[in-house]
């Protein structure tokens, strides 16, 4: 009897140390994924396997197609320096096209999960865009900018990509060329668009904050970021469609990110190689300037804490506006300034 008291005395000292050996392991496996960097368009389904995902570069498009026209005409050099665009990953533009965003949105989305990668998307139809300027434009009515974000949102659904909203919408309202009344509605607009974006979990939203030679002072930026509802995104991007060095977005970002309680920024290196232009007038500094240069590749690995990815919104080698230089108007496909920017 004795014996088998012993028996279970050691048994049960056993037991208890198996727990303890146990709870230690779990805590420090708690720790260990508490501690881990966070993939900012990573799918909650992934496996954990599955390594970083990569950006979607679409089979079509005007650089691609630039390139076939330079190979059939010989011209392999130029083909060459224009693949440096077409083979990189860029942002689609959704604005006022006249066919049907939504199920735009649906066949890219779609081709991009099936590819195993992530597509960018960038909303761009805030009403009175670009306040009259060179990209004027956008929804005629709020309720009409509404239904139209959320035919795209629903497009997309359960699917993950990341999404850009309203390029300059926030910066031109802190600049100034809407009335009061107008910039508060404009707010309201951009926050109705991150919540119904966000509805859908897949997706990494990010709402643009200008650059850093536009306004200035963060303050400034990150109360109208706040009014516009940036706490219910991702984050924040910045230099869409500029110039300014990737450096100088850090800079700026970082100290915005102070404001908005640590948040998170992409940044568009599509063509800042070479950094701005001089500043001779306005439209020379950012509208299609020469001796401009394509910047940092896309990419979601940017060994920089805040910044979650350098990224091509702006398509390299389509115009800013008709502003000189023979240029088109805005958005469209401009084969001489792409070899401008290719070579660098």
């Amino acid at each position: 009897m004795a014996r088998h008291r012993v028996g279970r005395r050691r048994g049960l000292v056993v037991v208890l140390v198996l727990v303890l050996v146990l709870g230690v392991v779990a805590a420090l496996a708690a720790v260990w994924l508490r501690s881990r960097p966070v993939d900012p368009v990573a799918s909650p389904s992934s496996p954990p396997s599955a390594g970083p995902p990569a950006l979607y570069v679409e089979p079509a498009g005007p650089a691609v197609e630039q390139v076939k026209a330079y190979e059939a005409a010989g011209r392999t050099a130029d083909a060459k320096l224009i693949r440096e665009i077409a083979d990189r990953p860029v942002a689609a533009w959704f604005a006022d096209e006249t066919t049907d965003p939504a199920a735009r949105a649906r066949d890219l989305v779609t081709a991009a999960a099936a590819a195993g990668k992530v597509p960018v998307l960038t909303l761009y139809r805030i009403p009175q865009r670009d306040c009259g300027s060179h990209s004027g434009g956008g929804a005629a009515t709020p309720a009409e900018y509404s239904s139209w974000v959320a035919s795209i949102a629903a497009a997309i659904a359960g699917q993950r990509a990341v999404v850009i909203v309203e390029p300059d919408a926030v910066a031109q309202a802190v600049q100034g060329c809407l009335s009061a009344a107008e910039r508060t509605e404009r707010y309201r607009l951009l926050g109705q668009a991150i919540d119904t974006l966000a509805a859908n979990p897949q997706l990494t939203i990010y709402l643009d904050g200008g650059n850093p030679s536009w306004i200035t002072d963060p303050a400034r930026m990150g109360d109208a970021l706040q009014k516009a509802g940036v706490a219910r995104a991702d984050g924040f991007a910045l230099n869409v469609a500029n110039f300014e060095t990737t450096a100088a977005n850090i800079k700026y970002g970082t100290k915005l990110s102070k404001r908005l309680g640590g948040a998170h920024f992409v940044i568009d290196t599509s063509r800042n190689g070479n950094g701005p232009a001089k500043k001779t007038n306005h439209d020379g500094h950012w509208c299609n300037p020469p001796g401009r240069a394509l910047g940092d590749v896309p990419t979601l690995q940017t060994g920089h804490e805040l910044v979650d990815a350098y990224l091509w919104i702006k398509r390299p080698g389509e115009s800013d506006g008709a502003c000189g230089r023979g240029a088109p108007p805005a958005g469209q496909w401009w084969p001489d300034y792409a070899l401008e920017l290719a070579r660098g």
